[in-house]
């Protein structure tokens, strides 16, 4: 187990060069000549490598990490918090003063279209067009009284990534990663599966390691058939002739790492070479597939047009984790759950395009035993309100909204919290994206307030626990 003593927990950048450096070139080109295995074992890694996986501060409940991110900020009122209210009071004033993002464009009170009804043996209720949820509700943990620190897009994203509203802070998967290394060093320890449409609003800086070294940063694979491009050794080259190359460049690489001992991209960068010539052997059966069986095909929804891209990237998620990948985050294009114009229309497109797949994911984590091991969290960065904006559409709030998380000993088929009559503030068991954030690290066996980097002077955590005063949520426990 690390120690939490910052100056023991850090890495040191010479220490890395020195260490890691001279290793960088050979160890690629030890594996494409020897064919080693893919699924190389931590044991056989050089301890002083900055992936080396590590114990955390106490035993864990989790050992990776499935996120669903639904960039927009989802309508917790239409999907996960039924207020009956709001139907008595649709088409009538607020009786009440809101905080909204565009507070020219503030309608009356606007009814749920959908209907609410209980679900398994729990009797959690969730929306009509969620019907696939609804059958895994005695797996999940389903969170109503969340609140956020900010009611900008950007500066949410922020905080529910990184625990602050302002940029250039690490995205809370480099923290895990910079604190438990990974299981193996053939595939990426943070992979993000972004959408064919094109990266999400605030783009890469959604998984950057920020002031973290650079290889604690996200992967990105892309969408469709091909996930990692220029993977394959070209037709026309031979193995004899890439190690050839991969030499060379080793060599070129070492010495200008040499000469710029402080640049932590460049070192990382030279790690990504090292990774990309083991990942030519071992990712591609990892990304591969069709080595599915037809019936797990068909229950992601990989036969349907609506849901086989959602799908496709939700069963990528369980073949990287369930081959050893620390962390992985599925995004979608731009923030397509912003609806500040026909919420149910979008509501509807949106529900049949991931809920078969994301209930798909639990259920084929806890068939493969995977579950207990894996923590699934499916959230937006906030809420939205309950009265009406451009007629049809709802406005941003930070003041509530709803996320639910599976596996990795959280409680199953419980619903934490509350927000008021009109769905508009948490009121009971209110859990902020700090208490979120600690308690996600506490189940993977890190302690908030001992996981922390040092930089430009202050000891940064995640959680910025001395300000926040953040707490590990305990009712949402095993």
């Amino acid at each position: 187990m690390f120690s939490s003593s910052p100056s023991q927990f850090a890495l040191n950048r010479r220490v890395f060069l020195n260490r890691c450096a001279g290793s960088l070139g050979p160890l690629a080109l030890a594996h494409l000549a020897a064919g080693e295995s893919a699924h190389a074992s931590h044991s056989s890694v050089n301890k002083n490598h900055p992936l080396a996986a590590r114990e955390g501060h106490h035993p864990a409940r989790a050992k990776s990490v499935i996120c669903l991110f639904q960039n927009g900020g989802p309508s917790q009122m239409d999907l996960f918090d039924p207020k009956p209210v709001l139907a008595r009071y649709d088409g009538q004033p607020y009786p009440g003063e809101l905080e909204a993002h565009f507070e020219k464009e503030v309608g009356n009170v606007l009814a749920s279209p959908f209907g609410f009804s209980p679900a398994g043996e729990s009797g959690m209720e969730l929306s009509e067009i969620l019907p696939h949820t609804s059958g895994i509700v005695d797996q999940i943990t389903l969170v109503r009284s969340m609140k956020t620190l900010s009611v900008d897009h950007e500066q949410a994203l922020h905080a529910v990534h990184t625990g602050r509203v302002l940029a250039g802070h690490p995205v809370w998967g480099s923290w895990v990663v910079y604190g438990l290394g990974t299981e193996r060093l053939d595939v990426p320890a943070y992979v993000v599966l972004t959408d064919p449409g094109g990266l999400p609003i605030d783009g890469i800086t959604n998984w950057s390691s920020a002031y973290l070294p650079a290889i604690y940063q996200g992967t990105t694979f892309g969408a469709g058939k091909s996930p990692v491009l220029n993977l394959d050794r070209p037709a026309d080259v031979s193995a004899a002739a890439r190690r050839n190359q991969l030499e060379l460049l080793a060599g070129f690489n070492e010495a200008h790492l040499a000469r710029h001992p402080d640049r932590t991209e460049l070192a990382a960068q030279i790690t990504n070479y090292e990774l990309a010539a083991r990942m030519q052997t071992s990712v591609p059966a990892v990304l591969d597939i069709s080595r599915e069986t037809k019936a797990t095909q068909r229950m992601y929804g990989l036969d349907k047009p609506e849901t086989e891209d959602y799908g496709r990237r939700c069963l990528l998620a369980r073949r990287l984790v369930e081959q050893g990948v620390r962390f992985v985050q599925v995004y979608m294009h731009s923030q397509p759950w912003d609806t500040h114009s026909k919420n149910a229309a979008s509501l509807r497109k949106l529900t049949a395009r991931t809920d078969q797949p994301s209930a798909a994911l639990v259920t084929d984590l806890a068939q493969r035993g995977l579950l207990d091991s894996t923590i699934v969290l499916w959230t937006g960065e906030f809420g939205r309100l309950p009265v009406s904006q451009k007629m049809d559409g709802r406005d941003h709030n930070r003041r509530a909204f709803s996320l639910w998380m599976a596996g990795g000993g959280f409680r199953s088929g419980y619903v934490h919290g509350a927000t008021d009559e009109f769905g508009y503030e948490a009121v009971e068991d209110v859990v902020n994206v700090y208490d979120l954030h600690a308690t996600l690290l506490h189940n993977l066996g890190l302690d908030h307030r001992h996981l922390r980097f040092p930089h430009a002077g202050r000891q940064e955590r995640l959680t910025d626990a001395d300000v926040t005063g953040a707490r590990v949520v305990r009712e949402l426990l095993a």
